[in-house]
């Protein structure tokens, strides 16, 4: 048997860590606010963690004597173990008490935060931020997964505005952070470890305050086997993906080994997933429509947004030759214009109950916001930048909730936390194929524009210092050189942009199809309750819950 039991005390019914008030588990506004503001902490130092150190690595590494390779992996450790560890944490969210699970991934990720400051190695660095990223995973798949235990998917567009606020702000804040940190010296690059801590440890306090849900106490079976299969089947085709093209050709023996032996875990995941009881992700839930085309368009979401975006600040550094700190602040507008869209389309929603208008007009922004940035170079006026970014962030902050949204109407409560989860791990997948394929593009583009560049000024490709792919420092160059540099990066980072357009018009494709649900009056909590009770959803159901699977 793939899976294995946990004993907990049957019951004819739910019990409840603090009883919630209102009527069937209902909890009142300010109970919600309240639980908020520690779900809000928790993403906000899960994010930070994933920036902060964006401008502190060279520092990192020239301490601890780390060369290109460990750059990389420091960055991929974290970005491999939130994606592998995601589908887990949600289907964990459907066993056990997700109050319990979100205090352990925030603990968790205290624990890599603090051990990753000490560290006096490249190696123990990388564990640590491997470490970080599973608790990291589990705070951003548990944030979302107790949102829909709280609030009904009519209402939850509110606050989820306030989470998506809570990522520009995160996203901002970062690099800025990371960078003052660095350039304080009585601080040093140890902090941008230890920063989250403090914000962290006050999350944990606060959801055990305010954070009240019903637990429903099943005898229900963990599928090890399956959860093993996906991560390594996952871990080994991220791990290709990350490496290919730097380490090893794509049409080495390495590559056809990894992706052999990724497909193969993964083919034998599917295998167990359809006959264990309680499968890590349920594939009957991709028998609904909607959540197919939903972790479609999140893929593609996924690619296009972090495949992308991450290149700006190159662009703004070497092509435009702005400072690290300078380079994060030219972000703002696209950064405002997610914040925004989030909180604004999130009343809209739960105003009117309506999302896919939302959904397809964001996409659609996005989509037009990412075909203009493909037109940019290194002349290119920052007036213009900015409003092409705007698009894009008005775009992603009206498309990624209510992709979420749209899962979370359609299945039954007890498959929030998988099918939750499910999406994210997509977008997240999608993020790192998108990371490393369009690193691939860039770098060769890159190259061919600096050689035939160099090539036709009459300077050898040598003034650069080394290999015409590494990533050079823009100030210590001659001036013709540092301007063919520029121009390269400028049409490089451009070409990343078109490159993504067509990804998210994938994306919008996807959306259209998505038929649109009514959104339902009932959190999951609500509707759980009802279900375990033996009674029936009741009048405040705006749409029939979509029977996939068979509930229990």
């Amino acid at each position: 048997m793939a899976g294995s039991t946990i004993e907990s005390p049957s019951s004819s019914g739910p019990t409840s860590e603090a009883a919630p008030e209102g009527p069937a588990g209902r909890m009142p506004h300010r109970q919600i606010l309240e639980a908020m503001t520690g779900l809000m902490l928790s993403m906000f130092v899960a994010m930070l963690s994933a920036t902060v150190v964006s401008n502190a690595l060279p520092r990192i590494l020239h301490d601890l004597r780390g060369g290109q390779s460990a750059y990389t992996w420091v960055v991929t450790a974290t970005l491999l173990t939130t994606t592998a560890s995601t589908p887990l944490w949600g289907k964990l969210a459907d066993l056990v008490s997700k109050k319990l699970l979100m205090q352990v991934a925030i603990v968790i990720f205290i624990a890599g935060s603090v051990v990753a400051g000490l560290s006096q190695s490249v190696g123990t660095l990388i564990a640590c931020r491997a470490v970080q990223g599973i608790g990291a995973g589990g705070i951003m798949a548990m944030t979302q997964v107790i949102m829909a235990a709280m609030v009904s998917p009519r209402e939850r567009g509110r606050y989820s505005g306030y989470l998506g606020a809570t990522f520009a702000v995160a996203t901002i804040a970062g690099p800025l952070i990371g960078g003052v940190i660095v350039d304080t010296s009585w601080l040093g690059w140890r902090w941008c470890f230890y920063v989250g801590v403090p914000f962290a440890a006050v999350a944990l306090l606060v959801l055990q305050k305010t954070l009240h849900l019903p637990t429903v106490r099943r005898t229900l079976k963990v599928d090890y086997l399956g959860a093993a299969l996906i991560t390594g089947g996952v871990s080994v085709l991220l791990v290709w993906v990350s490496l290919v093209g730097q380490q090893f050709a794509w049409g080495s023996a390495t590559t056809a080994a990894c992706i052999g032996t990724g497909l193969a875990l993964l083919v034998l995941a599917a295998v167990v997933e359809l006959r264990v009881s309680e499968p890590i992700i349920p594939l009957k839930l991709f028998r609904e429509r909607t959540v197919t085309l939903a972790t479609t368009a999140g893929l593609f979401v996924g690619v296009a947004m972090y495949g992308a975006t991450i290149f700006l600040s190159q662009y703004f550094q070497i092509a435009r030759g702005e400072s690290p700190t300078a380079s994060g602040l030219r972000t703002m507008p696209m950064i405002l214009g997610l914040a925004v869209a989030s909180l604004v389309v999130g009343r809209l929603v739960s105003v009117t109950g309506r999302w896919k208008r939302y959904l397809m007009a964001g996409s659609l922004t996005a989509t037009v916001g990412f075909g203009l940035l493909g037109t940019i170079d290194s002349r290119t006026s920052f007036t213009l930048i900015a409003v092409y970014m705007a698009l894009v962030g008005i775009g992603l902050g009206m498309t990624m909730q209510n992709l979420v949204l749209s899962v979370q109407n359609t299945v039954p409560p007890r498959q929030l936390g998988a099918a939750t989860a499910t999406v994210s791990f997509f977008r997240s997948l999608g993020g790192a194929v998108g990371v490393s394929a369009l690193g691939a593009v860039l770098a060769h583009r890159v190259s061919h524009l600096v050689i035939t560049g160099l090539a036709h000024i009459g300077v050898p490709a040598s003034q650069l210092g080394g290999s015409a792919t590494n990533i050079p420092n823009v100030d210590t160059l001659p001036p013709p050189v540092a301007a063919v540099v520029q121009q390269a990066y400028g049409d490089g980072i451009g070409l990343l942009f078109l490159v993504a357009t067509p990804l998210m018009l994938l994306a919008v494709i996807a959306i259209s199809f998505i038929r649109e649900v009514p959104l339902r009056k009932q959190s999951g909590t609500e509707l759980s309750t009802a279900l375990e009770t033996g009674g029936a959803p009741g009048e405040a159901s705006a749409a029939p819950v979509a029977q996939v699977g068979t509930p229990r």
